[in-house]
């Protein structure tokens, strides 16, 4: 059997075809839900904003004129969510009072959970990141985006999705060491 391409998929659901839009909804929700979880640490609105996400989608379905990529026109639709997301909830929440993302399974291997906690801590400290290098780091190591693709979409050039995705990794980098050298002071004390 053989996959259908997003364009047939939407020409389908623009129709009333009900099988090709949630063909399409199943296509990329588990990439946008990731996204939003990376984005925003916490499962519940990492959830809300992929809802939101696919409702404008449907509403805006009909506008997509396949200029870029569909997946790339999505993503775009996902970091404007993101976006408002932040301008709703700067007022009553900083970033760094968002609490830890929990892990769903008790029991798991070893590698397994060192892998978890590895990316947990990455994901923690890109929560201290601004906004704008936060989503660099994510289209350009979570969603396997060029610069190219990342300047259209964030409306900026290249030689700044470039410095800000270097300055994010420096304050990663930065973060991260303090982490460790924290975690090895506290063993030895």
């Amino acid at each position: 059997m053989f996959e259908r391409s997003d364009e047939t998929l939407i020409a389908q659901a623009l129709q009333g075809k009900k099988s090709a839009w949630l063909t399409l909804v199943k296509r990329y929700e588990k990439n946008i839900y990731n996204y939003a979880l990376r984005m925003v640490n916490n499962p519940a609105d990492a959830m809300d904003l992929m809802q939101d996400v696919f409702i404008a989608l449907f509403r805006n379905l009909s506008k997509f004129r396949g200029e870029c990529p569909f997946k790339s026109w999505l993503f775009k639709i996902a970091h404007y969510r993101c976006l408002e997301f932040y301008r709703r909830k700067r007022p009553m929440q900083s970033l760094d009072d968002v609490p830890e993302q929990e892990d769903e399974q008790s029991v798991c291997l070893e590698k397994d959970l060192f892998l978890k906690q590895q990316s947990s801590a990455l994901i923690q400290a890109m929560q201290h990141l601004p906004v704008k290098q936060k989503l660099v780091v994510e289209l350009k190591f979570f969603q396997q985006c060029t610069f190219e693709d990342i300047s259209q979409q964030l409306g900026i050039s290249t030689n700044t999705a470039k410095s800000q995705l270097y300055s994010a990794l420096e304050k990663l980098k930065s973060h991260l060491t303090n982490e460790l050298v924290g975690k090895e002071e506290v063993e030895y004390v």
